[in-house]
């Protein structure tokens, strides 16, 4: 029952991991402005697709940060989950708080990562743009 288990758990984070690529349209996979780079793909003006570096940058940046937050999210869930089928054993509570407080920290992380870099993103992008001159 275990191993049942275990491989139910396996399938249902890679697929919460693939699952969107999958669902997302091809229209919303190549605009940036799905990944959080609102500012700077308003200032580009297609420049997405021919290739800027710092809005590929930018994009490459935070889609790595929603996926750690989704794994962050995951990690959560597990730690809700076994607390729920703990059936009161308190060794299987004190690991699912453990997994819960490690996510609920991971997630901090990535949000304040995710905060940081795209304020750094939009830094660069204003100080090496070439409107005005």
């Amino acid at each position: 029952m275990k191993k049942i288990s275990k491989h139910l758990i396996s399938l249902a984070i890679i697929s919460l991991l693939v699952l969107p690529i999958f669902v997302m349209p091809a229209s919303a996979q190549s605009t940036a402005a799905n990944f959080g780079l609102n500012n700077v793909s308003e200032g580009l003006g297609g420049a997405l697709a021919e290739g800027d570096p710092r809005a590929m940058i930018g994009r490459i940046i935070n889609v790595a940060l929603g996926f750690l937050g989704v794994i962050a999210v995951v990690i959560i869930l597990m730690g809700g989950f076994k607390w729920m089928t703990a059936g009161g054993n308190e060794d299987k509570v004190a690991e699912s708080k453990k997994l819960l407080g490690a996510g609920v920290i991971g997630l901090a992380i990535v949000l304040a990562a995710w905060s940081v870099a795209t304020f750094v993103i939009n830094s660069i992008y204003n100080a090496t743009s070439n409107t005005g001159m």
